[in-house]
C-alpha cells in the first residue's frame, strides 16, 4: 500500500479499481490547481452532444433517445451517437463528472468554517445538483449497477469523495486519508439512494439523512486507528456501496 504522503490527486481511482472510464486527466497534469484551469475531460463534439442530451433527461431519462435528441440540438446527425459506445451510461457518467468538477465553483465558504462543515456543504451541494434528474436517477443507478459499468461507477464515486475532502481543505497524510474517503463514499452513495425516495419539501429529509450519516462518519474516524482496521472498514464500506448500486453480494 502506498504511503499517504506520496499520493497524488489521481491516486484514489488507481487504488480502487481500474475501469473503462473514458474521460481522463492528462498524465502531464495529475494534480489539482486553481491557478491553471483544468482542461475539459471531453472533446468538444462529445461535450456538446452530452450537454444538450442532459436537458432531455427530465423528459426522456438516461436513454439513447436523450442522446439522439442531444445530437440534433447540437447540430449533429443522429448517427453521431455512435461516438458513445456505452450508450446511456456515457450520459450518466457525463453528469457525474461534470457535476463533480463544478463543485469547486459552486460553494463559497464563510471564514473559519471547519473542514467537517465544509465537507457537509460540498456533499449537500453535490446532492442538490441531482434535483432536475432525481425522478430519473433510479434509471441511472440501474445502469451503474450493470457489471460492465460497476468499476467505472465506483471509481468516479471515489473521485468525488477525494474532491470533496480536497476542497474542504483536508491535509491529512496518515491512514485517515483512506478512511475518510472510503467512509464518505459510502455516506454519499447512501444519501443519493435515499434522495430518490424523498418526498419532503426541498429534500429536507435527505439533508437530515446526510447529517446523520456524517455524524456516523465522525465516529468511524475516531474509532479506526490502524491500517488493519482501515482494511476491514473499507471492505465493509464497499460491500455496502456495491449493494446500493444493485450488486447482490
Amino acid at each position: 500500500m502506498a504511503s499517504p504522503a506520496r499520493l497524488t490527486r489521481a491516486t484514489p481511482a488507481r487504488h480502487l479499481l481500474r475501469s473503462t472510464f473514458r474521460p481522463q486527466t492528462p498524465k502531464t497534469r495529475p494534480y489539482h490547481s486553481y491557478e491553471t484551469p483544468q482542461p475539459s475531460p471531453y472533446p468538444p463534439t462529445e461535450s456538446a452532444i452530452l450537454s444538450s442530451a442532459l436537458s432531455h433527461v427530465p423528459n426522456h431519462g438516461f436513454t439513447t433517445e436523450s442522446l439522439r435528441l442531444g445530437a440534433r440540438d447540437a447540430g449533429y446527425l443522429d448517427a453521431s451517437t455512435n461516438l458513445f459506445p456505452r450508450g446511456a451510461f456515457d450520459l450518466v457518467q457525463y453528469h457525474l463528472v461534470t457535476r463533480r468538477l463544478a463543485l469547486k465553483d459552486a460553494v463559497q465558504f464563510p471564514e473559519k468554517l471547519g473542514v467537517g462543515a465544509k465537507v457537509r456543504c460540498l456533499a449537500l451541494e453535490r446532492l442538490r445538483a441531482n434535483r432536475e434528474v432525481i425522478h430519473r436517477w433510479q434509471e441511472a443507478l440501474a445502469l451503474m449497477a450493470q457489471p460492465t459499468y460497476i468499476p467505472a461507477s465506483i471509481a468516479e464515486l471515489a473521485r468525488l469523495a477525494d474532491e470533496i475532502w480536497f476542497l474542504a481543505g483536508d491535509t491529512s497524510v496518515d491512514t485517515s486519508w483512506y478512511t475518510k474517503r472510503a467512509s464518505l463514499s459510502a455516506v454519499y452513495s447512501a444519501a443519493e439512494v435515499f434522495m430518490t425516495q424523498d418526498q419532503s419539501s426541498d429534500f429536507k429529509d435527505t439533508e437530515r439523512f446526510l447529517d446523520s450519516r456524517l455524524e456516523d462518519l465522525k465516529a468511524v474516524g475516531t474509532a479506526v486507528g490502524s491500517v488493519g482496521e482501515w482494511v476491514e472498514f473499507t471492505g465493509h464500506s464497499f460491500v455496502n456501496l456495491a449493494r446500493s448500486k444493485g450488486v447482490r453480494i
